[in-house]
Protein backbone atom coordinates (compact mmCIF):
# COMPACT_ATOMS: atom_id res chain seq x y z
CA UNK A 1 0.00 0.00 0.00
CA UNK A 2 1.03 3.59 -0.57
CA UNK A 3 0.85 6.45 1.91
CA UNK A 4 -2.70 7.39 0.87
CA UNK A 5 -4.01 3.85 1.46
CA UNK A 6 -2.03 3.56 4.70
CA UNK A 7 -3.58 6.80 5.93
CA UNK A 8 -7.10 5.58 5.12
CA UNK A 9 -6.44 2.30 6.92
CA UNK A 10 -4.96 4.15 9.91
CA UNK A 11 -7.89 6.57 10.01
CA UNK A 12 -10.31 3.65 10.03
CA UNK A 13 -8.44 2.02 12.93
CA UNK A 14 -8.62 5.31 14.80
CA UNK A 15 -12.36 5.58 14.13
CA UNK A 16 -12.80 2.07 15.50
CA UNK A 17 -10.70 2.72 18.60
CA UNK A 18 -11.19 6.43 19.41
CA UNK A 19 -14.17 7.64 17.40
CA UNK A 20 -14.54 10.60 15.08
CA UNK A 21 -14.22 13.55 17.46
CA UNK A 22 -11.32 12.28 19.61
CA UNK A 23 -9.06 11.18 16.74
CA UNK A 24 -6.13 13.55 16.21
CA UNK A 25 -3.69 14.00 13.35
CA UNK A 26 -1.04 12.47 15.58
CA UNK A 27 -3.26 9.40 16.21
CA UNK A 28 -3.75 8.82 12.49
CA UNK A 29 -0.05 9.28 11.73
CA UNK A 30 0.89 6.78 14.43
CA UNK A 31 -1.73 4.23 13.35
CA UNK A 32 -0.72 4.47 9.69
CA UNK A 33 3.03 4.86 10.29
CA UNK A 34 2.97 7.84 7.91
CA UNK A 35 4.04 11.41 8.67
CA UNK A 36 1.49 13.97 9.83
CA UNK A 37 2.39 16.15 6.84
CA UNK A 38 1.20 13.39 4.50
CA UNK A 39 -2.36 13.87 5.76
CA UNK A 40 -2.41 17.43 4.46
CA UNK A 41 -0.68 16.43 1.23
CA UNK A 42 -3.06 13.58 0.39
CA UNK A 43 -6.34 14.74 1.95
CA UNK A 44 -6.03 18.40 2.85
CA UNK A 45 -7.16 17.95 6.45
CA UNK A 46 -7.80 15.50 9.25
CA UNK A 47 -11.54 15.99 8.76
CA UNK A 48 -11.38 15.16 5.05
CA UNK A 49 -9.39 11.99 5.77
CA UNK A 50 -11.73 10.87 8.56
CA UNK A 51 -14.73 11.58 6.35
CA UNK A 52 -13.34 9.42 3.56
CA UNK A 53 -12.55 6.58 5.96
CA UNK A 54 -16.00 6.82 7.57
CA UNK A 55 -17.87 6.99 4.26
CA UNK A 56 -15.89 4.01 2.91
CA UNK A 57 -16.88 1.98 5.99
CA UNK A 58 -20.52 3.06 5.59
CA UNK A 59 -20.43 2.07 1.91
CA UNK A 60 -19.06 -1.36 2.86
CA UNK A 61 -21.88 -1.83 5.35
CA UNK A 62 -24.53 -0.62 2.88
CA UNK A 63 -23.27 -2.98 0.17
CA UNK A 64 -23.84 -5.91 2.50
CA UNK A 65 -27.13 -4.79 4.03
CA UNK A 66 -28.88 -2.83 1.31
CA UNK A 67 -31.28 -5.59 0.37
CA UNK A 68 -34.55 -6.78 1.80
CA UNK A 69 -33.65 -10.36 2.54
CA UNK A 70 -34.93 -12.59 5.24
CA UNK A 71 -35.99 -16.14 5.89
CA UNK A 72 -39.72 -15.56 6.29
CA UNK A 73 -42.45 -16.56 3.90
CA UNK A 74 -44.26 -13.24 3.94
CA UNK A 75 -43.07 -9.73 3.13
CA UNK A 76 -43.62 -8.81 6.79
CA UNK A 77 -41.42 -11.70 7.99
CA UNK A 78 -38.67 -10.78 5.52
CA UNK A 79 -38.90 -7.14 6.61
CA UNK A 80 -38.63 -8.18 10.27
CA UNK A 81 -35.63 -10.42 9.49
CA UNK A 82 -33.96 -7.51 7.70
CA UNK A 83 -34.44 -5.31 10.78
CA UNK A 84 -33.06 -8.02 13.05
CA UNK A 85 -29.93 -8.11 10.86
CA UNK A 86 -29.56 -4.32 11.04
CA UNK A 87 -29.98 -4.35 14.82
CA UNK A 88 -27.24 -7.00 15.07
CA UNK A 89 -25.06 -4.76 12.89
CA UNK A 90 -25.55 -1.90 15.35
CA UNK A 91 -24.09 -4.10 18.11
CA UNK A 92 -21.34 -5.73 16.03
CA UNK A 93 -20.20 -2.49 14.39
CA UNK A 94 -20.91 -0.15 17.29
CA UNK A 95 -17.85 1.97 16.46
CA UNK A 96 -19.25 2.76 12.99
CA UNK A 97 -22.57 4.03 14.28
CA UNK A 98 -21.02 6.03 17.10
CA UNK A 99 -18.56 7.60 14.64
CA UNK A 100 -21.42 8.47 12.29
CA UNK A 101 -23.33 10.18 15.12
CA UNK A 102 -20.18 12.10 16.08
CA UNK A 103 -19.72 13.14 12.45
CA UNK A 104 -23.32 14.37 12.36
CA UNK A 105 -22.71 16.46 15.50
CA UNK A 106 -19.49 17.86 14.01
CA UNK A 107 -21.29 18.63 10.73
CA UNK A 108 -23.42 21.21 12.51
CA UNK A 109 -20.33 23.45 12.51
CA UNK A 110 -18.89 22.20 9.21
CA UNK A 111 -20.95 23.30 6.17
CA UNK A 112 -18.89 21.08 3.84
CA UNK A 113 -19.52 17.94 5.88
CA UNK A 114 -23.17 18.86 6.38
CA UNK A 115 -23.63 19.13 2.61
CA UNK A 116 -22.04 15.70 2.08
CA UNK A 117 -24.22 14.12 4.76
CA UNK A 118 -27.35 15.74 3.33
CA UNK A 119 -26.56 14.42 -0.15
CA UNK A 120 -25.90 10.98 1.31
CA UNK A 121 -29.31 11.02 3.00
CA UNK A 122 -30.98 11.96 -0.29
CA UNK A 123 -29.34 8.99 -2.00
CA UNK A 124 -30.16 6.67 0.90
CA UNK A 125 -33.85 7.64 0.84
CA UNK A 126 -34.01 6.72 -2.85
CA UNK A 127 -32.06 3.47 -2.36
CA UNK A 128 -34.25 2.38 0.55
CA UNK A 129 -37.46 3.15 -1.33
CA UNK A 130 -36.15 1.16 -4.30
CA UNK A 131 -35.27 -1.83 -2.11
CA UNK A 132 -38.66 -1.77 -0.40
CA UNK A 133 -40.51 -1.45 -3.73
CA UNK A 134 -38.27 -4.03 -5.40
CA UNK A 135 -37.42 -1.78 -8.35
CA UNK A 136 -34.25 -0.08 -9.64
CA UNK A 137 -33.47 3.26 -7.97
CA UNK A 138 -34.14 5.21 -11.16
CA UNK A 139 -37.71 3.86 -11.24
CA UNK A 140 -38.66 5.07 -7.76
CA UNK A 141 -41.15 7.92 -7.74
CA UNK A 142 -40.29 11.15 -5.95
CA UNK A 143 -43.33 10.56 -3.73
CA UNK A 144 -41.89 7.20 -2.61
CA UNK A 145 -38.50 8.82 -1.98
CA UNK A 146 -40.07 11.53 0.21
CA UNK A 147 -42.51 9.24 2.03
CA UNK A 148 -41.35 5.62 2.08
CA UNK A 149 -37.64 6.41 1.94
CA UNK A 150 -37.86 9.16 4.56
CA UNK A 151 -39.92 7.00 6.93
CA UNK A 152 -37.46 4.13 6.74
CA UNK A 153 -34.42 6.39 7.25
CA UNK A 154 -36.18 7.93 10.27
CA UNK A 155 -36.80 4.44 11.64
CA UNK A 156 -33.20 3.45 10.98
CA UNK A 157 -31.83 6.46 12.87
CA UNK A 158 -34.22 6.00 15.77
CA UNK A 159 -33.64 2.27 16.09
CA UNK A 160 -29.89 2.82 15.90
CA UNK A 161 -30.00 5.31 18.78
CA UNK A 162 -32.16 2.94 20.84
CA UNK A 163 -29.86 -0.03 20.13
CA UNK A 164 -26.75 1.97 21.06
CA UNK A 165 -28.29 3.51 24.16
CA UNK A 166 -30.15 0.56 25.66
CA UNK A 167 -29.44 -2.65 23.72
CA UNK A 168 -31.44 -4.84 26.12
CA UNK A 169 -34.64 -2.86 25.51
CA UNK A 170 -34.07 -2.05 21.83
CA UNK A 171 -36.85 -3.09 19.45
CA UNK A 172 -36.75 -6.32 17.47
CA UNK A 173 -37.59 -6.78 13.82
CA UNK A 174 -40.90 -8.44 14.73
CA UNK A 175 -41.71 -5.65 17.17
CA UNK A 176 -41.06 -3.01 14.50
CA UNK A 177 -43.23 -4.84 11.97
CA UNK A 178 -46.05 -5.12 14.54
CA UNK A 179 -45.64 -1.45 15.40
CA UNK A 180 -45.90 -0.40 11.77
CA UNK A 181 -49.00 -2.55 11.32
CA UNK A 182 -50.57 -1.01 14.44
CA UNK A 183 -49.76 2.49 13.15
CA UNK A 184 -51.42 1.72 9.81
CA UNK A 185 -54.51 0.50 11.67
CA UNK A 186 -54.57 3.71 13.71
CA UNK A 187 -54.22 5.81 10.56
CA UNK A 188 -57.07 3.88 8.91
CA UNK A 189 -59.48 4.53 11.78
CA UNK A 190 -62.16 7.10 11.09
CA UNK A 191 -61.69 10.35 12.95
CA UNK A 192 -63.60 10.57 16.22
CA UNK A 193 -66.67 12.79 16.14
CA UNK A 194 -66.49 13.43 19.87
CA UNK A 195 -65.76 16.97 21.08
Amino acid sequence: MGNREDLLAGARRCLEEKGYLRTTVRDIAAASKVSMAAIGYHFGSREALLNQALFAAMDEWAAGSGRLAGQGDTAEERYADTWDRKIRDFAEMRWLWLASVEAFVHAQSSPELLAVLAESQRKNRRMVAAVLRGVPAEEVSEEDVRSLGSLHIALLSGVMVQALTDPEAAPTGRGLARGLRAMVELLDRPASTDG
